[in-house]
């Protein structure tokens, strides 16, 4: 067994100390200089029923071996920059508790597929936010700058409230078998980010942007898998927003 648990003494239960459990895990690393290709290395760290994967690499990197290489930044699922394939789905390791990933076989740590791999878990973001940028994803207004600030009601608000909460972690675009295979593919999470202007009632730009998404790589190239959906940290319904920008593009005449 992997996880072996290990129980306070009688005066360390008397302090409140917590149990801790010894967790494998299968790293992979790249270092372009020297590897011809990622290989697997594995590392045994002692873990708390709280802790997280993020915790898990910590103890890795300061611990036993400083070359490892990885990107995090707030910790707390706000920041989205510690998107990485844990057992084999795409999950934000500060979000992920070990002992929700079954700890008692080894763990495995992987970078997100479908961007070019830099080192161990990092890959170059630029292309995922390339797709982000050619959205446009920004208010778009016409006319004159208003007298007073633009007044939207609530029922407006909740219209797009959902794609609101995207972290641009890239775990939905990189969960993606069409983004897999096709580099071109604006992929969902740049469709989702569309998604939040286009249906924006203050917003002037709807047209530009189902324009954009109408090229041949653009939404008819989702294939409905409810892979972006599963894997969100956010909860964003992220299918549902590709499908309503589909049907806005086959009633609108941009």
């Amino acid at each position: 067994m992997t996880a072996t648990a290990t129980q306070p003494s009688s005066d360390e239960q008397k302090a409140g100390a917590v149990p801790t459990f010894t967790v494998t895990l299968k790293v992979q690393r790249y270092n372009p200089e020297v590897d011809e290709a990622p290989h697997f290395e594995t590392y045994e760290v002692t873990a708390h029923a709280t802790d997280r994967v993020l915790d898990a690499l910590h103890q890795i990197k300061w611990e036993q071996d400083g070359s490892l290489t990885f990107r995090r930044s707030c910790a707390h699922g706000v920041c989205g920059s510690d998107a990485m394939r844990i057992n084999g789905k795409n999950r934000l390791a500060c979000k992920t508790l070990i002992k929700d990933v079954n700890p008692d076989k080894p763990i495995t740590v992987e970078p997100i597929k479908g961007l070019p791999l830099e080192k161990d878990l990092v890959v170059d973001m630029e292309p995922f936010f390339d797709a982000y940028r050619e959205i446009q994803p920004f208010l778009i207004t016409n006319g004159h700058e208003p007298t007073r600030e633009r007044i939207q009601s609530q029922a407006d608000r909740d219209r797009f409230d959902d794609t609101t909460k995207c972290i641009l972690c890239a775990a939905c675009t990189t969960s993606c078998p069409v983004f897999w295979n096709d580099g071109q593919y604006f992929g969902p999470a740049a469709i989702v980010n569309a998604h939040r202007f286009i249906f924006d009632s203050r917003d002037d730009g709807g047209s530009q942007r189902l324009e954009i998404l109408n090229d041949k790589e653009g939404v008819w190239r989702c294939r409905t898998t409810f892979n972006c959906t599963d894997a969100c940290p956010r909860g964003i319904q992220v299918t549902k927003a590709i499908q309503e920008v589909k049907r806005a593009l086959l009633t609108s005449r941009f």
